[in-house]
């Protein structure tokens, strides 16, 4: 509950600050324009315009998409969020007591990638040590692969930006030939109109390009950190809890896990002298 609270907060904030960066991009100019209406116009907005409502709307989506794939891999990325604070040492504390089934209820209930790891491993703890880190890396592997597809769209949209801006340049320079091929003298604002469409749409595509590229290779570094930090952590665990299994199942009649190690049988006394010889 608290996490999904956090993560809405980031989004609104995230959602707020790019209302608020539109908002001064354009505000000034408005201003501007109601107090002198010959003022220059800013170049931000017109470069808006001049995209027009078909390429706002086409590069818009994919904005906000990169928006909210930032926000929230930023969110599930967090060292905090792969190994919570205070959860370690509560753990090795609690194995150390020879708490077992409590110490695997702790990570059964910790939806970390640490505590999802440690669940994995401990329920084939009873098999081996190599069992568990067996069924621990491949836990491991698959929560980097969702965190991998997820980063992947922003790659995607990285590609996208530049092919959408190509198009518009291709559009833009067409509709400036057309107003050539119309015969007559050239008209300036015709051709001003369809090159600035063009290097608009294409500047828009590029300016979306160049932030999704970046957080695709931050992404992608930063999932090897945690991925490797989270198994490296989880692997000393489950060989610390292993091990002190194996002394506590030393004692007679003690329990490890699911498995009892039995007392020997006891030895039958001497018969009584005199019998039994010949």
């Amino acid at each position: 509950m608290l996490e999904s609270l956090t993560r809405r907060r980031w989004v609104a904030a995230a959602s707020g600050l790019l209302a608020v960066l539109v908002l001064l991009l354009t505000a000034d100019p408005v201003f501007a324009q109601e107090a002198a209406p010959h003022a220059e116009k800013s170049v931000f907005l017109h470069i808006i315009e001049s995209a027009g409502w078909l390429f706002a709307v086409v590069l818009g989506i994919p904005s906000i998409a990169l928006v909210a794939l930032i926000v929230l891999l930023m969110l599930d990325l967090r060292m905090s969020v792969a190994i919570p604070p205070g959860f370690v040492d509560e753990f090795i504390d609690t194995v150390n007591k020879r708490r077992f089934k409590e110490a695997f209820d702790m990570a059964r209930n910790d939806s970390s990638f640490l505590g999802r790891v440690l669940t994995a491993g401990m329920s084939r703890l009873q098999y081996g040590l190599e069992d568990a880190r067996e069924a621990a890396s491949n836990m491991l592997d698959s929560i980097r692969s969702g965190k991998e597809q997820l980063n992947n769209y922003t790659a995607v949209i990285g590609s996208l930006g530049p092919l959408i801006g190509l198009v518009g340049t291709v559009l833009g320079m067409i509709r400036s030939f057309m107003s050539l091929g119309q015969g007559g003298p050239p008209n300036p604002a015709a051709l001003s109109k369809g090159i600035s469409e063009a290097l608009s749409v294409t500047f828009l595509g590029i300016g979306i390009s160049i932030p999704a590229i970046f957080f695709n290779a931050f992404f992608r570094n930063r999932i090897i950190s945690v991925s490797m930090d989270t198994g490296h952590i989880a692997d000393d665990l489950l060989t610390q809890m292993y091990h002190n299994s194996k002394k506590a199942g030393a004692g007679p009649g003690s329990t490890t896990g699911t498995t009892t190690v039995a007392p020997p049988p006891p030895v039958p006394p001497p018969p009584p002298p005199g019998r039994g010889a010949v």
